[in-house]
């Protein structure tokens, strides 16, 4: 649980310190993984004025740090758009990430079983700040649902099953501080949030899990993966609602996923700390 602390610390310190005009470490150097953090899957190109929005640094500092990124091939800019994608040496640097892994050369022929098995969504997720990051996923059960899970893709921690599942790693200082970083993007909606979030947490004390269904027409459910020497791994299954009822979701679905959770945690019980 230690790790766990530690990391949500220094995330929170990373992404936000700039925001706060505090910081404990280079405030250039966070500021611009700030900028970095805000390309993703289905958002390639941003101009200065939707970074400055998003990141709520102002419009010159953000200018100044694109600028760098530019330099250091990190950031492209695109004259016809006026905007900005990211460059090559990202890619390299994910690639260096994937093929390194310990966990994924394990986990991804036990999530392609289950998902063969009883053609359901399988995907792996680490935390990063108040969003989930996946490192995998496999789609056996599309529907009509239109969203496409890959690699890379971003979730919130606040509605979804594999969010909630690691709100509930936490203790409840790290909790109120992620939570309180997306309170603001709800509102009103908030205290309706809260209260799922709660519910899950207490869910997974009981039974080990929990469900949430945030997309219409799916039903989900998660699990945290606490691995030796490692951050929690957040890993979920989901379906469609036509294919599933509440009795196959605790019955059979959610003992199986607790299955893969297990043979992950055996097969890492004797790991090194560079799993």
């Amino acid at each position: 649980m230690r790790n766990v602390e530690r990391q949500v610390k220094d995330q929170q310190a990373r992404g936000r310190a700039a925001r706060r005009g505090t910081s404990p470490s280079n405030r250039s150097l966070e500021r611009g993984l700030e900028i970095l953090r805000v390309f993703r899957p289905g958002a390639s190109y941003r101009g200065n004025n939707e970074i400055a929005e998003r990141t709520g640094l102002p419009r010159s500092t953000v200018s100044r740090l694109t600028q760098t990124l530019v330099a250091c091939r990190f950031l492209h800019y695109d004259p016809v758009a006026r905007a900005y994608r990211l460059g090559a040496p990202v890619l390299s640097l994910a690639e260096a990430y994937l093929v390194e892994s310990e966990v994924l050369p394990v986990a991804v022929p036990l999530m392609k079983l289950l998902a063969d098995k009883f053609q359901v969504n399988v995907g792996l997720a680490v935390a990063d700040g108040d969003e989930l990051v996946y490192l995998h996923a496999i789609r056996r059960s599309l529907g009509g649902v239109p969203r496409h899970v890959t690699t890379g893709h971003r979730v919130p921690v606040e509605l979804t099953a594999i969010g909630h599942a690691y709100l509930a790693t936490l203790n409840g200082e790290n909790l109120d501080r992620v939570l309180k970083l997306v309170r603001p993007r709800h509102k009103s909606r908030w205290r309706v949030i809260e209260a799922e979030v709660h519910k899950s947490i207490r869910q997974v004390g009981r039974v080990g899990y929990c469900n949430v269904e945030w997309l219409p027409g799916m039903k989900t459910v998660a699990i945290a993966v606490e691995l030796l020497f490692c951050a929690p791994y957040l890993v979920n299954l989901s379906v469609k609602s036509d294919q599933c009822d509440d009795n196959r979701m605790r019955n059979e679905l959610a003992p199986e996923l607790l299955r893969l959770a297990t043979k992950l945690r055996e097969a890492f019980s004797g790991a090194s700390p560079d799993v």
